[in-house]
């Protein structure tokens, strides 16, 4: 659009509209509409309340079955699957890593490709696969046939944790994405204490029927939950704010709006966007993602005792199905604070003292942990609060992030994916950290994950005091698409 500047010459404005995919009627003025808005409408409360219903609540289950059938292989190891398929612990660490290193692959392509697909197909569709896979998991007779697996399973996941963080960046001003990431990620805590509960009635109940183990029945039945929800939420999950057939056109223009005029930008609308080398390549150049990067590195190299956790309390004393029973409280305890920490930061508009102290209370809990090792509730205790920090920084640090890389809408969308990409590989040396020869004090895991957790604490606490002097990189496609603000 063209607008009139003070000495009457003609100044153009472009937008990148493109990243919420607006559909505007050519008489209308999206200058005009953005001028005439105001927040916290009747109508817009309305319209939020409508976009909650739909998105948060199928997102959570989907988050929730994600995390499941992705960390189920530590509740199947405690169960008998090491045993029965001859697994040493780096073969159990290997399938581990396998998974992260699929994930990487694809997913900043798979970010890209969501940004042209609607998410109600496309997120739905790689849930249904990778649930397909989880069933697949349940007839494995070796080592490298469940290696394969676990391989594939993270190729197609890739595209979900990334794609949910993006698209709900897209509906979401950044006042209110805080709140529902936290929401959204307590399904992470939840899917812990999920997996703990579903294991010991699966593998209590089943072990042994029509022939097969209790391990086996676990990934059958997971897997087939994950497969079903996904024909469910094929008819719930919203697509992009322009481009929603479950709202009306009017509330398609203001979800549109709202969010244009929160990004502050207030400009026409143009149809370039940066291809996919041009976004991947804006976001290398800027070295923020860097530090989010290292960020979101070390707060997954804390988390990868998850995959350890019912090993670790099987040490602790506990046997059997029971200690599929105590992983339960600990994810509890961890879903408490993951629903405080971000309520508080998004209530005050903070981020970098609430990502500090998840990172503080994790190694000040960790050092305990090493210190106290013949008490066994003092140990269990910290491991509640060690899981709880950690956990508490995830949905922060991603919020943090989309809020500092808001636009260009493609470099948003691969900023992301490159943050959660690279951060998900800290499971590829983290798995290695939990050797069965450390049991029953695993001391060197702990002391490890202690140390990430302190240099954490640090690099959260300096990163808006090292921003300014940052050097700024911004790339040629990128300059032409800058928006203007008002």
């Amino acid at each position: 659009m063209d607008a009139s500047t003070k000495d009457g010459s003609v100044a153009k404005f472009p937008v990148d509209t493109a990243s919420i995919h607006l559909v505007v009627d050519p008489e209308d003025s999206i200058q005009k509409a953005l001028e005439e808005y105001q927040p916290d409408t009747p109508e817009e409360k309305k319209l939020l309340r409508k976009i909650d219903l739909y998105m948060i609540p199928c997102l959570w289950f989907m988050c929730v079955l994600a995390y499941v059938d992705r960390n189920n292989i530590g509740n199947a190891k405690a169960a008998g699957m090491a045993k029965d398929l001859g697994l040493g612990d780096s073969d159990y660490s290997m399938l581990i890593s396998i998974f992260f290193i699929g994930y990487m692959i694809l997913e900043v392509p798979s970010n890209l490709l969501l940004a042209r697909c609607r998410p109600s197909l496309y997120l739905t569709s790689i849930m249904a696969v990778w649930g397909v896979l989880v069933c697949g998991m349940s007839q494995v007779k070796n080592y490298h046939a469940i290696l394969v697996c676990r391989f594939f399973l993270g190729v197609i996941e890739a595209g979900f944790m990334p794609g949910v963080m993006f698209l709900m960046s897209c509906w979401y001003k950044k006042s209110e994405l805080g709140k529902r990431f936290s929401i959204f990620f307590t399904a992470l805590c939840i899917s812990g204490a999920v997996s703990g509960l579903l294991s010991g009635a699966i593998i209590s109940g089943l072990e042994g029927a029509r022939g097969m183990q209790g391990w086996r029945w676990l990934f059958l039945i997971e897997g087939a939950i994950t497969v079903a929800f996904s024909i469910f939420a094929m008819f719930i999950l919203l697509d992009y704010p322009g481009t929603s057939k479950r709202l009306t056109p009017d509330q398609r223009q203001l979800a549109t709006i709202r969010i244009l005029h929160d990004k502050k930008a207030n400009s026409t609308h143009t149809t370039k966007t940066l291809t996919p080398l041009q976004a991947f390549w804006a976001s290398l150049v800027d070295l923020r993602v860097y530090f989010f990067t290292a960020l979101y590195l070390l707060d997954n190299g804390c988390a990868t005792i998850n995959y350890f956790i019912p090993t670790v309390v099987q040490n602790m004393g506990y046997a059997g199905v029971t200690a599929q029973w105590m992983t339960v409280p600990i994810w509890i305890v961890a879903t408490l604070f993951l629903c405080v920490v971000p309520q508080t930061a998004d209530r005050f508009k903070e981020r970098r003292w609430h990502v500090t102290f998840g990172f503080t209370l994790a190694f000040v809990s960790g050092i305990i942990i090493v210190t106290v090792t013949n008490n066994v509730a003092a140990r269990y205790a910290f491991i509640c609060f060690y899981i709880s920090g950690v956990y508490a920084a995830f949905p922060l640090i991603l919020t943090w992030a989309s809020e500092t890389i808001s636009l260009p809408f493609e470099k948003r969308a691969v900023s992301i994916a490159i943050v959660n990409a690279i951060g998900n590989l800290a499971a590829i040396y983290g798995s290695y950290m939990w050797p069965s020869t450390d049991a029953p004090s695993y001391k060197r895991g702990f002391t490890a994950m202690a140390g990430m957790c302190g240099a954490g604490a640090i690099i959260a606490a300096m990163m808006p005091v090292i921003f300014p002097y940052l050097p700024k990189f911004t790339t040629k496609a990128e300059k032409e698409l800058e928006v203007i603000d008002a």
